[in-house]
């Protein structure tokens, strides 16, 4: 009787029980699987998706599916087994911060995502299984929501004590030895980790390259004994099934919240200094001008995913925490509409709504779950005008257009409308699919 293979998502699912039930085991055989070409599909649907710009070979995906995606594939999986595949050069590109700085990304060929993207699907399980519950950036069926909530739960709870931890260039500094270390006590196959050593040092000596589809594993991978230490200052600090403690962490962008009263300020000296011995062992630093701890009872702010935090009391004197959208978040989404109008001067206003819509539907949609009412009024006003400007324009004409069109018309010509604010719900599902 032969066999039948079995399918990834089942794979991935046995993996992740298997990694969750036994804590110490060290997988093996898993090369085979990152091999397979139903993973190498998977990896260049989840590439396609993610859409992205071309690598320093300049190829696309339309190139790539004119010439066969079947074929594609098949080169790849031929280089994987007989272990000839090399990544190529990263292209660079640098992103504005907003500060007058730049970050940089680092740009693989769609080639060499697929690969980073097949090696994630099959560690990914992996690691799930050891990651901890306060870490959320970057992990399958968690959002940026779920763990937005989760630190304005905590601060209504009395958690007001604030530790906003910012690592200075988390990223470049991670150390390659530490990590392989780290993943080695989870991996047993040579070949896995012959694979993972060609992408991580494909970006330098130092640090692992942000902008392919396996960093973002890597980070977490990195910080979760980090992790680790802030669940066990939980456990620690719970009196009578009440925590005392609360960490929310997206990648490398942490807040711990600590309760407000006197009696637990110890406790917050002993995080602080627990956390910077955990990152002294991973050659970590943190960036002690902008790691700063702020008060919500005696009117501090931090920010945190694109909000800034602040304690208010509401209209029924119970006290709330209200987030806000970031003024950063209101420029960014407006200085990527201002260069599509700058960019279609000349094409028709329909043209035009077609492009800025999914911009307008991504942002709110992120930002609605806050109390963002006033900044959503800002930008619709903002983009109305915006679009009259457009029109007039187009008859070469100056002024909006206040008279010639009124705003339900600009609406039934298909501009986005949806800037109502909506409760955050929790998704119920399983960490792996």
């Amino acid at each position: 009787m032969i066999k039948e293979p079995i399918k990834l998502q089942d794979l991935r699912r046995k993996i992740y029980i298997k990694a969750k039930a036994e804590k110490e085991w060290r997988f093996w055989g898993l090369y085979a699987h990152v091999c397979k070409i139903e993973t190498l599909r998977e990896a260049y649907k989840l590439a396609k998706q993610n859409k992205g710009a071309p690598g320093i070979d300049g190829k696309t995906f339309e190139m790539i599916e004119s010439e066969g995606e079947e074929e594609f594939l098949k080169s790849i999986q031929t280089e994987l087994t007989g272990q000839t595949y090399y990544p190529e050069r990263k292209r660079i590109k640098a992103i504005p911060k907003g500060n007058g700085k730049s970050r940089n990304i680092s740009i693989p060929t769609i080639k060499d995502r697929v690969v980073e993207g097949a090696l994630k699907l099959i560690l990914e399980p992996v690691f799930e299984g050891d990651f901890q519950e306060g870490s959320y950036g970057y992990r399958p069926k968690r959002t940026a929501a779920e763990a937005i909530e989760k630190v304005t739960v905590a601060a209504i709870k009395g958690k007001t004590r604030v530790i906003d931890v910012d690592l200075r260039s988390y990223f470049d500094t991670i150390a390659h030895a530490e990590l392989f270390k780290k993943i080695a006590e989870r991996v047993n196959d040579k070949a896995i980790m012959r694979l993972l050593k060609l992408i991580v040092k494909a970006g330098g000596k130092k640090g692992i390259a942000q902008g392919g589809p396996l960093s973002p594993l890597l980070s977490n991978i990195y910080l979760n004994e980090v992790d680790k230490m802030l669940e066990r200052a939980k456990e620690a600090s719970s009196v009578d099934g009440y925590e005392h403690v609360e960490y929310v962490r997206w990648a490398d962008d942490l807040v711990i919240l600590v309760d407000g009263y006197k009696k637990w300020r110890w406790l917050e000296e002993g995080i602080q200094k627990r956390l910077r011995e955990e990152l002294v062992k991973i050659k970590v630093e943190v960036n002690e001008e902008k790691t700063k701890t702020v008060d919500l009872r005696k009117g501090g702010t931090f920010s945190f995913l694109g909000f800034d935090f602040r304690q208010i009391k509401t209209k029924q004197g119970k006290i709330g925490i209200q987030k806000t959208p970031k003024m950063k978040a209101r420029t960014t989404v407006m200085g990527k509409l201002k260069e599509v109008f700058r960019s279609h001067v000349s094409q028709p206003v329909e043209r035009v709504i077609k492009l800025i819509n999914p911009v307008l539907r991504g942002w709110a949609n992120y930002f609605r779950i806050g109390n963002s009412s006033i900044c959503f009024g800002y930008v619709k006003d903002w983009v109305e005008k915006k679009v009259r400007r457009h029109l007039m324009r187009s008859r070469k004409r100056g002024g909006f257009g206040w008279k010639r069109w009124s705003r339900s018309k600009l609406y039934e010509m298909g501009l986005y409308n949806d800037y109502q604010i909506r409760y955050y719900r929790p998704l119920k599902a399983s960490p792996i699919r």
